[in-house]
């Protein structure tokens, strides 16, 4: 800061008499013009107080990979913030075990103020609020599908595809540590109990079913196989295009599960606020070998690079394949982020992730700034409108995600 107000009395003295475009052209080289990963210095700390046990869950419903809100983004701002104690109830946590034992965690919260939330609010149409007649269709789908389906064994195996997996409940979900998953919480509990399937997780990573080589025969339009070199393209000289590689999901045991008490008391419909704390973290009973992404508080929609998210999952209508989109992030709240990101039921529990700046390491980083919760459509004023809707990871779940992940709040200090 010392050095910025230096600047500026330089700039309002020495450089008074300078042409407008040299002012403007020296401004511009000391601005720094990378979007820049916030600093969180002495970020606030989320520590489990006690732990006791809880009835087991009964696992009778079936997973739902959509969610369903009547609280819109003006309903959100309404909302008074919560208190200290408000935070503590909604930041303990439920443990899922493997072995089908349930715990409850009351938590502590200390080193956190309260900033006020963000307020953007852009045309509704831009971010995906526009009315639309009331209809039954889970459609995802804003206008052209802006979907991209990832094949080749070099694309899904390489970062960042690598780290998206399939939940065995449906769902998606991202490799944010080498036994660590973030996912949403609807995808193994339904706001009043655990899923069918939550008892026996599974997280699937895809791989190539084999190892033969893209100039393997394959099927012609006809049917029949055909050898490559027989095509009337590589006749003429063209380079023959790889042939898709069959995929297959490897699977690996959840050894626990955690939901925050957000959303258990509050569940997919139960409470106008619940999916602002929609999202939960798996532990897996072996490490994988991928590489993870890194966990990030979210920041401001307008300080996002081009202002657009990403994320890649699963989704139901294109099987097998990993599915990559990005789009325009929109409107926010403290805990939402609302955008027109294409999208299908499975995508659900997918990453949000952002590529800035960091300052401190000197190179561009991906991380993880939100979970995709899913498709939401909101009654208003008669009229169902709809749109995609992602849980922000603010400084507070920051601190409780990377504690899960952790063990300790020693690493976890900076976002």
């Amino acid at each position: 800061m010392r050095a910025w107000g230096a600047l500026f009395r330089f700039l309002s003295s020495s450089t008074a008499s300078l042409p407008p475009f040299l002012l403007l052209l020296f401004v511009s080289m000391v601005t720094p013009s990378r979007p820049q990963w916030p600093l969180l210095q002495r970020g606030p700390v989320v520590l489990p107080w006690h732990t006791k046990e809880a009835p087991p869950p009964h696992f009778l419903s079936p997973a739902r990979l959509d969610v369903a809100s009547p609280c819109d983004p003006a309903c959100h701002h309404r909302a008074p913030p919560p208190s200290y104690l408000d935070l503590r109830r909604l930041l303990s946590y439920e443990t899922l075990h493997s072995n089908g034992t349930l715990t409850e965690t009351d938590v502590g919260i200390y080193g956190y103020s309260r900033r006020p939330p963000p307020e953007t609010r852009p045309d509704p149409e831009a971010v995906g609020l526009a009315s639309r007649p009331r209809s039954r269709r889970r459609r995802q789908i804003f206008g052209h599908d802006g979907r991209f389906s990832i094949t080749g064994r070099d694309f899904l195996s390489g970062y960042p595809f690598s780290t998206a997996v399939k939940l065995s409940t449906g769902c998606s979900g991202t490799l944010v540590g080498e036994r660590h998953v973030l996912t949403a919480a609807h995808c193994v509990h339904d706001g009043k109990n655990y899923v069918k399937g939550a008892q026996k997780l599974r997280v699937g990573f895809l791989k190539p079913k084999s190892r033969e080589t893209p100039s393997s025969p394959s099927l012609s339009s006809t049917g029949r196989r055909e050898n490559s070199t027989s095509s009337p393209a590589i006749a003429l000289g063209y380079p023959s295009p790889p042939a898709e590689e069959k995929m297959k999901f490897q699977w690996i045991r959840a050894r626990r599960t955690h939901v925050p008490k957000g959303w258990v008391k509050a569940g997919a419909s139960a409470n106008e606020l619940g999916m602002d704390y929609d999202y939960a973290l798996l532990e897996l009973k072996k490490p994988h070998r991928r590489r993870t992404m890194k966990l990030g508080v979210s920041p401001p929609a307008n300080r996002l690079p081009g202002g657009r998210v990403h994320f890649s999952g699963f989704d139901s209508d294109r099987p097998g394949q990993l599915v990559y989109r990005f789009c325009q992030a929109g409107e926010e709240t403290g805990d939402l982020l609302y955008q027109r990101c294409d999208a299908q039921p499975g995508a659900s529990g997918s990453g949000v992730y952002a590529r800035l700046w960091n300052r401190k390491r000197g190179r561009w980083e991906r991380k993880v700034v939100g979970v995709f919760s899913g498709h939401q459509w909101v009654e208003r004023d008669g009229r169902a409108q709809e749109f995609n809707v992602a849980v922000k990871v603010t400084p507070l779940k920051y601190a409780q995600i990377c504690y899960w992940i952790k063990g300790n709040y020693v690493d976890c200090r900076e976002g």
